[in-house]
């Protein structure tokens, strides 16, 4: 009996391209291979789709951060638009195409901008090729947290308090020290209360985070936008909220189907107990394997629990999700649940909250990938 034939897309332009190849590792080695027929497309950090370059299943996190590179053996990817399923070919060195076959579905393990913004899943939509995931709207309103905050706040999901900024009305020149009082007058405007976390609106979530301590602190203030300025225009300033983080998984893996959500877990930060100030950043989410761990379920009564879990399948509804993604929530003190983020395309590297609270519910890595993977075909 043939195999289902399915490309795994990894890398990427995005800040996030390391992850994702270290996220495609993790899945890769979790399939079915009885089953599905993987063909790895990697996208270099300039954009190029090559087969036939390193095998994505040899790179780990303590090796270092692997980067997609076109090798001696690698072929370009080309795409026939007109082809859909059948439209996918490698360039050989003669320039001549060769057919990569019948392509059953594509599962784009890609994070951040140009693989979990829409852009991707466009293309797709357009091919008319089946995908893992959510779709062009969900992927392109979740990108950007500015968005996510306003259909949430339309479908009635408490949100933290915050402001936009546009960047590009800023004076670059000064690095936005010119701008330091006006920002901190529209931050006392909008009743925001410190610590403020800056964010850009359209990164991953561990890119350009600035935490911002001092109240009316303009030379502080103006340095945590211009930190997160590379990465987007558009800018979120947003009140510290005085909770627990606490993930939620979300699974639906054909469209239509009542969305099912993981028990939630936390993210603990160990170096908190040694007085460091920390928050979840790059290295402690990815290259400190001391730095935190995963408890699922998260240490909270039961009703809380269960309030999370039904916040998060709300939240995924309200915008339209459809296959995964993994609902960022604060949980205060007194129990109550606002929703900070939805990453449509969450990690999936060994240590991962996604797969693992999966696992803590009862479905293994192997399962969820088959889930997803059977749920997106025709």
């Amino acid at each position: 009996m043939a195999k289902t034939r399915i490309v795994v897309m990894y890398g990427g332009k995005a800040d996030e391209h390391s992850i994702s190849c270290i996220s495609a590792a993790g899945v890769l080695r979790a399939f079915d291979e009885e089953r599905f027929e993987p063909i790895p497309v990697g996208i270099t950090k300039q954009g190029q789709w090559i087969v036939g370059g390193e095998d994505p299943r040899g790179w780990n996190m303590a090796e270092g951060l692997p980067v997609v590179e076109k090798t001696a053996g690698a072929r370009d990817v080309v795409l026939d638009v007109a082809l859909g399923q059948d439209g996918f070919f490698a360039r050989n060195a003669d320039g001549t195409m060769e057919s990569l076959g019948h392509v059953d579905a594509v599962l784009p393990v890609l994070h951040g901008p140009y693989g979990e913004d829409g852009t991707i899943q466009g293309l797709l939509e357009m091919m008319n090729v089946p995908y893992v995931g959510c779709g062009v709207l969900a992927s392109a309103a979740c990108m950007d947290k500015h968005y996510t905050k306003v259909l949430l706040k339309a479908a009635g999901i408490p949100v933290a308090p915050g402001i936009t900024i546009d960047a590009r009305t800023l004076d670059l020149d000064s690095k936005f020290a010119a701008n330091g009082d006006d920002l901190v007058a529209q931050v006392e405007a909008a009743g925001l209360e410190y610590p403020l976390f800056v964010k850009p609106s359209r990164a991953g979530s561990s890119f350009g985070v600035t935490k911002v301590e001092h109240a009316g602190d303009a030379a502080e203030l103006a340095a945590a936008v211009y930190a997160a300025y590379p990465h987007d225009w558009r800018i979120l300033i947003e009140q510290g909220i005085d909770a627990r983080e606490i993930e939620c998984a979300v699974l639906c893996p054909k469209a239509g189907e009542e969305p099912r959500a993981s028990w939630p877990g936390e993210i603990v930060l160990d170096k908190r107990a040694d007085g460091d100030d920390q928050f979840y950043d790059f290295d402690s989410k990815y290259m400190d394997s001391s730095a935190s761990h995963v408890e699922v379920p998260a240490a909270l009564p039961d009703d809380v629990l269960e309030r999370v879990r039904e916040t998060a399948v709300k939240a995924f509804k309200a915008v339209d999700g459809t296959g995964l993604s993994r609902v960022d929530t604060f949980v205060t003190a007194d129990g109550d649940v606002m929703v900070n983020e939805i990453n449509t395309m969450p990690g999936f590297t060994p240590i991962s909250m996604y797969p693992k609270a999966w696992e803590a519910t009862g479905v293994s890595y192997t399962d969820l990938i088959t889930a997803l993977i059977e749920g997106a075909l025709r």
